[in-house]
């Protein structure tokens, strides 16, 4: 009866540990055989003479012991032999020399072997557990999943897939305006899977463009199919993405396909990216056009490349300069990524409204010279430079406060509206002398001819551009 209950038992045990743990009957059976070989290794020194037998339909397992005949007077090992005398008991007919096979009852070996073969099986089912889960995820790095969130620290987020099993968010990979409640389903793709001594830990992220490029193929059909190719993504998490789309087949229109009527099917991937605004753009492999087009809305009036530096020189018109950097300089950082080059923005302004330019070092009496070395150590020696170039590139690439960068602005538009106080108040004498002239004209003798009044010898539509603005 005592025999019957313990073969129920292991039944059931082999069912659980189908169920819960996911381990399949076979692997269960060599995973059990290595239990009980550890343990008689231990116990005996070596296990090569055991036969270890699991029968999982039954619910049993038989441990059957070799050993050698030998002469009662030259028992060395009682583990590798056996005595003729004990052989003969076993049966008659054994002689010295042959191999006697007897079971081996594993109860019989006490309260610390089975202690021992508990600890021994538990620490193997665990590692099995752990190199399933980790070749499980490996597999499914770069897909999208969704998981329960189990619980909430300061720096990660705990979830809990299908099965149970954990995985983590980082703080830093989740996007700005994300909140969730614990119960709540989270929709993430597998980043990388971490195994440090055999340790495995599966970490997600919504802030990979990856997890845009999944959200793009589960939501248009053309992508999924291969018809649409996504070269290139650049993504600033919660605020603002572009993306470059490809059609193999000049019958579809990319960039419609992905946006969808109305913004049917990009609206869905905005609501998952916390209203995150995205931007869908035609890739080509012409660098100046794909350039321009990663700048949209603005836009340029010129282009100048450096192939071997990945650099572009950008030239707009001031009132496109604005949209070409974007809030925060978002827009040209972007199309930075995108482009994979180092993008510089350039304003180009009519000749006629500049006057004589003056070297920053003309100012040291009114600026610090640490100040004006800052700005000329990026490439900016003269007070229009300054003027024609973006504030915000200003303040990035100098490392100066803003107070700071505001004073020097303010100090040189000063220097220049003097100047201009000046022109127009010699431009208003000479009116006046004109007018007396005039005067003195009518009341003396006619004049023959008619005076021409442009002469400033300027000529109409005579305008250069002035490419002394900075980057963005």
């Amino acid at each position: 009866m005592a025999k019957k209950e313990e073969t129920i038992s292991l039944v059931d045990t082999f069912a659980e540990f189908k169920e819960l743990k996911n381990i399949d009957r076979t692997t269960m059976v060599s995973v059990l055989e290595e239990s009980f070989r550890s343990v008689i290794a231990k116990m005996f020194g070596t296990d090569e003479n055991y036969d270890v037998i699991v029968n999982p339909d039954k619910g049993d397992f038989e441990i059957w012991r070799n050993r050698e005949v030998v002469a009662d007077e030259d028992l060395t090992n009682p583990n590798m032999q056996i005595p003729l005398s004990e052989a003969r008991q076993i049966d008659a007919s054994y002689e010295v020399g042959e191999e006697v096979t007897d079971e081996v009852i594993f109860s019989k070996f006490g309260r610390r072997a089975i202690l021992n073969l508990r600890q021994t099986l538990a620490s193997k089912i665990l590692e099995l557990e752990k190199d399933t889960l980790y070749n499980k995820y490996i597999d499914k790095v770069g897909t999208i999943i969704n998981a329960e969130v189990y619980q909430i620290w300061k720096k990660e987020m705990l979830l809990l897939d299908d099965e149970g099993n954990e995985l983590l968010l980082p703080k830093t990979e989740q996007i700005p305006s994300d909140f969730y409640r614990k119960g709540e389903t989270v929709r993430a793709v597998v980043a990388r899977v971490d195994n440090k001594n055999n340790n495995p830990k599966i970490i997600l992220s919504r802030t990979s463009p990856v997890f845009l490029q999944r959200l793009f193929e589960m939501e248009v059909p053309e992508i999924n199919d291969g018809l649409i190719t996504i070269k290139r993504i650049a993504r600033i998490p919660g605020e603002r993405a572009k993306i470059a789309v490809e059609s193999y087949d000049d019958r579809i229109d990319p960039v419609g396909a992905c946006v969808g009527v109305k913004g049917s099917r990009i609206h869905g991937i905005v609501r998952e990216l916390r209203n995150e605004n995205i931007d869908v753009i035609n890739y080509t492999s012409n660098t100046s056009l794909f350039i321009q087009r990663a700048l949209s809305p603005a836009k340029i009036s010129s282009i100048r490349l450096n192939e071997e530096e990945k650099r572009a020189d950008v030239f707009l018109k001031p009132e496109e300069v604005s949209l070409a950097i974007g809030k925060g300089g978002m827009n040209i950082k972007l199309a930075c990524m995108l482009t994979e080059y180092t993008i510089d923005v350039f304003r180009d302004v009519d000749d006629s409204s500049v006057d004589e330019d003056i070297y920053l070092d003309e100012f040291r009496d009114e600026i610090d010279g640490w100040v004006i070395d800052a700005i000329k150590a990026i490439g900016i020696d003269t007070a229009k430079s300054v003027l024609n170039a973006p504030r915000d590139m200003l303040i990035e690439k100098t490392d100066l406060e803003e107070e700071t960068i505001d004073d020097v602005i303010r100090v040189l538009k000063a220097e220049f509206e003097e100047d201009e106080n000046y022109y127009e108040e010699n431009d208003a004498a000479d009116d006046n002398d004109a007018a007396d002239n005039e005067e003195s004209a009518d009341c003396g003798e006619s004049v023959d001819e008619p005076v021409d009044g442009n002469s400033d010898g300027a000529e109409e539509g005579d305008s250069v551009r002035n490419q002394d603005g900075k980057d963005a």
